[in-house]
């Protein structure tokens, strides 16, 4: 199992869109060949930061299966416009 971990900073004001928009786009993610589980944490100390937290079978279901897909299109389209600066992801096992 691969755990994709991205930060998300939210620009500001748009806390309550990213959280409605992301409701849609995890319908995307679990939909996807390869995904396990996800979930979305709201900071504490910062409050326009979350964390995002997949769960992959393996990272080619992410990097590849996702990242390739028609469905992350609309994912990108759902929640790109909300990210300043846009957010480094990194996998773990």
């Amino acid at each position: 199992m691969i755990l994709e971990v991205a930060t998300l900073n939210i620009k500001a004001g748009m806390k309550l869109e990213f959280e409605y928009n992301f409701t849609e786009a995890s319908s995307i993610l679990e939909a996807m060949s390869g995904y396990i589980s996800h979930e979305l944490k709201k900071c504490i100390e910062k409050e326009n930061q979350y964390i995002l937290l997949v769960n992959w079978k393996t990272l080619e279901d992410h990097e590849i299966g996702f990242r390739k897909s028609s469905e992350y299109e609309n994912w990108k389209k759902l929640l790109h416009h909300f990210y300043e600066p846009f957010p480094e992801v990194l996998h773990y096992n």
